[in-house]
């Protein structure tokens, strides 16, 4: 069978001279009845290889409870792509980034307070041969050795931008030769010198990312690595979001300029992203620079084809460069996706949070606040709930620390907003009688790069009132897995008192794609027939929360928005094109 290998700088593959050309589209961002639309678009586009993460969180969930289904069937995937004759590249390492939820890391490990994440620590070790032991099994047959479509795979990811552990990038080479992955291996990181010295291994293939000055970083790769394939493993020709931020966008004649001295210079190229798609549910990712910078829903990259699969004038800019280099023969792409605009659909029914927590979660008593980590839980929101004394006046509230924004209520009475790394500040006067305390916090994603990965959520250390802790906590873990508990009533006034939840149904004959638009609404998060679309915040930058058309089913339709902050007219709008900002 076929193995891609290389002599000096030239890859060889099936004893024939390769240049690769790829592009990501990660599985578990698309809905799978669209991964052909997408990796027909990628071939008609020249391309002759797809790349993607694989996120262990997904994979993962929950300590050693496996999920390979639906949007998290990666052999699925792989296997489409081989029946398009694609050729797959694999990034199965135990991190990703990918401006995704802990950058992949399953949020469970953050509950051993001793384990130390990214390094030879062994129980980091023991956790992930528990997982190669069942991932690594089913990327097996699907090689290019046994006849597959997997030509390489990543050992670790970006790894010299976090640390210098030889012992650990070396034990994952091991760990996924012993278990029968005899492809390509290859590490891929930044083009400078540190990141090069502590990302790479010894008798492996480097790899370097970049979005411009392409001459500059290969001759850095050059350095390190002299007469070896020159690989562009991450070709940023787009970039993504955070909430509060410009919509980024990247012109197509510049990113195709960047491509073309690539392809003058006989390089391979991945680019990162070909087709971004979508942070559905709770899985978008953060950042931490001077403060923290949660990333939005959609991850559209500004990418070759849209958060829609839509063929951009990137793509074709992009398609131009690459045929006056190759023949890819005349352009044809699979018949467009319909888009929808369904119109405007009226909220009629609501259910209060405050009332609906037993519907939802089952209550623990704790002498301190814990983080979400310590209770089982990865995702979603979490309240705390104390008595205090009266009485108090002008009592400023302290959290330490709140991860990630947290809402105050005195006997369910708002009471304001306490964000981690932003000032505010919530002053309380306690009756003589006392009252309750409901301090809801929302993860609003693990950091995913960068030296704070262990970013544990809720309140990670205290609360105080004034100067004293306050101790003695019930506390309801709400994940939001699944909304069906919940007992709705038909709406006698548009505003709730606290944060809630809000239900309507819509009909319809024709299915197709359509962009959820929630102007008025202020922060929450959307569901359809179930499904988690994604958070929404009316800072921005998108506007529109994308619906893929297999969501949907003819006849009625179920819509649930869960929202903080109330709105004045519970009614949305489904439009048939999105609003990015």
């Amino acid at each position: 069978m076929a193995k891609l290998s290389y002599r000096g700088n030239q890859f060889i593959y099936d004893e024939k001279p390769i240049q690769i050309i790829s592009g990501a589209i990660h599985y578990f961002r698309v809905v799978p009845e669209y991964w052909e639309d997408r990796l027909l678009k990628l071939k008609a586009c020249g391309f002759n290889t797809v790349e993607t993460y694989v996120p262990w969180n997904v994979h993962e969930p929950n300590p050693d409870e496996f999920n390979f289904e639906g949007m998290a069937d990666v052999v699925q995937f792989i296997e489409t792509a081989a029946s398009l004759d694609l050729h797959v590249i694999v990034r199965p390492s135990p991190y990703i980034c990918a401006e995704w939820e802990f950058g992949g890391l399953p949020a469970w490990l953050l509950a051993d307070d001793t384990m130390r994440i990214r390094s030879s620590d062994k129980r980091f070790l023991k956790r992930v041969d528990r997982y190669y032991d069942v991932l690594m099994e089913k990327l097996g047959p699907l090689l290019s050795t046994n006849g597959g479509p997997i030509i390489a795979m990543q050992i670790e990811n970006e790894y010299g931008s976090y640390g210098n552990d030889l012992d650990y990038l070396t034990y994952l080479k091991e760990a996924m030769i012993k278990r029968g992955i005899d492809v390509l291996l290859f590490t891929s990181d930044g083009p400078t010198d540190f990141m090069l010295q502590g990302g790479t291994v010894p008798g492996i293939l480097a790899t370097v990312n970049f979005g411009s000055r392409a001459t500059e970083a290969f001759d850095k790769l050059e350095e390190y690595r002299p007469g070896s394939p020159k690989v562009c493993m991450e070709f940023w020709n787009g970039w993504f979001d955070h909430w509060g931020e410009k919509h980024h966008t990247r012109e197509p004649h510049d990113a195709a300029k960047t491509f073309d001295e690539m392809m003058q210079a006989g390089a391979s190229v991945n680019f990162y992203m070909f087709h971004g798609g979508t942070n559905f549910g709770f899985y978008s990712g953060a950042n931490m620079s001077e403060h923290y910078e949660p990333t939005i829903t959609s991850y559209d990259y500004d990418s070759l084809l849209s958060e829609a699969g839509d063929v951009t004038p990137k793509f074709h800019a992009v398609r131009k460069v690459l045929a006056s280099y190759q023949k890819i023969g005349e352009l044809k792409l699979p018949d467009p996706i319909p888009k929808r605009a369904y119109g405007a659909v009226k909220l009629t029914e609501n259910a209060q949070l405050f009332a609906s927590l037993e519907q939802l979660s089952q209550a623990v008593e704790r002498t301190h606040p814990e983080p979400m980590e310590k209770l089982g839980q990865n995702y979603g929101f979490i309240l705390y709930r104390t008595k205090v004394s009266g009485p108090k006046t002008s009592m400023t509230l302290n959290i330490r620390e709140v991860h990630d924004r947290s809402l105050i209520f005195l006997d369910g009475s708002y009471q304001g907003v306490i964000e981690r790394g932003k000032p505010s500040t919530v002053v309380l006067d306690i009756p003589e009688e006392g009252g309750q305390l409901d301090v809801l916090v929302e993860n609003m994603g693990r950091i995913n790069y960068g030296p704070q990965l262990r970013d544990r959520k809720g309140v990670t250390e205290g609360i105080q009132l004034g100067q004293q802790f306050l101790y003695n906590w019930t506390i309801y873990a709400l994940p939001l897995e699944d909304v069906s508990p919940l007992v709705f009533e038909q709406i006698k006034d548009n505003m709730m008192e606290g944060p809630g939840f809000f239900k309507g149904t819509f009909n319809i004959d024709d299915i197709g794609d359509t962009f959820l638009e929630l102007e008025g609404w202020t922060k929450g998060v959307a569901f359809i027939n179930g499904f988690n679309l994604g958070r929404y915040w009316e800072i921005g930058p998108q506007k529109t929360l994308y619906v893929p058309g297999p969501l949907l089913k003819k006849g009625e339709n179920d819509l649930v928005i869960f929202e903080l902050h109330g709105t004045e007219e519970p009614v949305v709008r489904f439009r048939d094109s999105a609003v990015l900002g």
